[in-house]
């Protein structure tokens, strides 16, 4: 069984939080909620610990200012801001301000654009706003972001936006586990499919047999168990440990936003997670996406988005006449779900949902097009494969081949920019895919690239090691642009799973199958058995940090430098 938090466990939780803090022993967690932001100009932060109690169990957590999340940060397009963050931790700590633009040696990447901010010590961070709409901030040291340390941010526009609105919600999902981040690492690590709780069964290969005979249900198994890989793998942690929150409070704790009947609300959903994708949806409402990691988007009605990890997305949902809507945002592996309520009122609720049935990966879905494809494998042992075949595939890097840190290769990748992921496809709802994502004005440099730079994600599952082009980041020398230049970056996904890649300091214009402009973003979403394109300007001098956004993923190697000198 999923260990996920009953409302009687929750309960008991509170009871034993507030027996502790009448004791003198614990004080329950001040959560950060609408109310509590910090607006204007100048402001005080400061990292540390706090007593938790979020499943039952009493925790630490580490906090900014007292609070999880931190608080809500306002600001304002043209303000320049003063932020001085205080480290009242017994490590060093540092604030990333991620998607901001800003200089390098404001960015908060411990090693790169500053030395961190050593224990008793403090950073001030100063950078004058030129964007607007929702971000985020978290830690950037170490695995101190899963421990706690991140916040929303909202920028507010210096001249009228074209939207009407009665409401303004920020909805910021995270993952919390009660086992410090350090061993959810090493769990991982000893064997990388430990919280993988839906694993396939025999029942599963007889339902198979069935549906699609024996022979290539065998044939799929086969292929499968030789790349050692389970297709329900998904997620690398799950509810079998996390519990995944909406601002701060887990299901059983009902964030509740409230609303007058016939408002148009406008909620920022943040994806601040460590680990998780969220598939977020309000049953009986549409959602029109208006803005999409901040930037304005043409709008777009869905039902329901995927939010991948450092996302972010602002939608406007009119609400009709009943008296609470669900906030439902199940996890991509489908083991939990944060949960909030849309209400007139608070205490009111609307149902909650079961999450949708547990999906699993195909061939096809890891790009291989039925051509499975081990690292370091014999093509010409492929049934069916020749010359042409073998020419048209994607071509690999040197360091991939032969390398015990790159387990499997994609052959046949597609951009699937129209797809919306594994778990969506054909579920009765209109989902949002980056195909239907348009930034309302033309490819903002407007010149061709000057080069290409492709970079493929690459992976070693039972070994959980992650890297670009197979080498990790201690070994792997910076990428070089010149300050100025347009240069087009792919990404081909080598792994079996998605990766969400961030790059600081510069926008990623991402590129339709054509090479033409679709929409400007801070992190793309790269699915299995992908090969996705953006353009990037030079525009920002400095070492800048360029990685996949799943933390463990992160620290483990998916990470590179890029360094822009005159």
């Amino acid at each position: 069984m999923l260990r996920t938090p009953t409302r009687r466990t929750f309960v008991k939780g509170l009871g034993a939080a507030t027996t502790l803090a009448g004791l003198g022993l614990w004080r329950p967690l001040a959560q950060a909620a609408e109310g509590q932001d910090l607006a204007g100009q100048h402001f005080e932060l400061f990292i540390g610990q706090t007593p938790v109690n979020i499943t039952g169990r009493p925790r630490t957590a580490l906090t900014l200012n007292n609070s999880l999340p931190g608080p809500l940060l306002r600001w304002r397009e043209g303000d320049t801001v003063t932020l001085r963050v205080r480290n009242r931790l017994a490590q060093d700590t540092s604030i990333h301000w991620h998607g901001i633009i800003l200089p390098a040696n404001m960015d908060g990447v411990p090693g790169l654009s500053f030395a961190g901010i050593e224990p008793g010590g403090d950073y001030l961070y100063q950078f004058t706003l030129r964007q607007s709409g929702t971000y985020w901030y978290h830690s950037h040291s170490g695995l101190q972001e899963q421990a706690g340390v991140y916040g929303a941010i909202v920028i507010e526009p210096r001249e009228p936006e074209p939207h009407r609105y009665q409401r303004d919600h920020v909805l910021l999902f995270s993952d919390w586990s009660d086992q410090a981040p350090e061993q959810l690492m090493a769990t991982l690590k000893k064997q990388s499919d430990a919280y993988n709780y839906h694993k396939r069964t025999v029942g599963d290969f007889i339902d198979d047999v069935a549906d699609n005979g024996w022979g290539p249900t065998v044939a799929e198994r086969t292929a499968w168990a030789r790349m050692r890989m389970s297709p329900t793998d998904l997620a690398d942690i799950s509810a079998a440990t996390y519990t995944y929150l909406l601002n701060g409070q887990p299901p059983e704790g009902n964030f509740t936003c409230l609303f007058q009947p016939g408002d148009t609300v406008r909620l920022r959903l943040i994806n601040a997670s460590a680990m998780t994708y969220f598939d977020f949806r309000i049953p009986g409402l549409a959602l029109t996406v208006i803005a999409a990691d901040g930037l304005p988007v043409t709008p777009v009605s869905v039902d329901e988005l995927r939010i991948a990890v450092a996302e972010t997305y602002d939608v406007l949902v009119t609400v009709g006449d009943q008296p609470a809507y669900t906030l439902f945002a199940q996890s991509m592996d489908r083991t939990g779900f944060a949960r909030g309520t849309l209400a007139r009122a608070a205490g009111l609720q609307a149902p909650v949902l079961a999450p949708d049935p547990r999906p699993v990966l195909s061939m096809d879905d890891m790009g291989h097009g039925g051509m499975a494809d081990m690292a370091g494998m014999d093509h010409s042992n492929l049934p069916g494969m020749n010359h042409a075949a073998m020419s048209a595939m994607q071509q690999h890097s040197a360091s991939e081949t032969g390398n015990p840190l790159v387990d499997m290769q994609t052959m046949a990748p597609r951009a699937n920019l129209a797809d919306p992921g594994i778990g969506l496809r054909n579920n009765g709802r209109r989902v949002l895919t980056y195909a239907d994502l348009r930034s309302p004005y033309p490819d903002p440099d407007g010149r061709a690239p000057s080069r290409d730079i492709e970079l493929h994600l690459t992976g070693h599952m039972e070994r959980f090691a992650w890297a670009f082009d197979g080498v990790k980041f201690s070994d792997a020398e910076p990428l070089r642009l010149t300050y100025g230049e347009r240069v087009r970056i792919t990404l081909v996904n080598d792994t079996m799973m998605t990766h969400p890649i961030h790059l600081h300091g510069m926008w990623s214009d991402l590129e339709d199958e054509h090479g033409q402009f679709l929409v400007r973003k801070h992190t793309v979403d790269i699915p299995p058995g992908s090969r996705r394109s953006y353009r990037v300007t030079a525009d920002a001098l400095g070492r800048w940090a360029y990685h996949c956004h799943l933390l463990y993923h992160m620290e483990t190697g998916m990470f590179r430098e890029v360094r822009v000198d005159e």
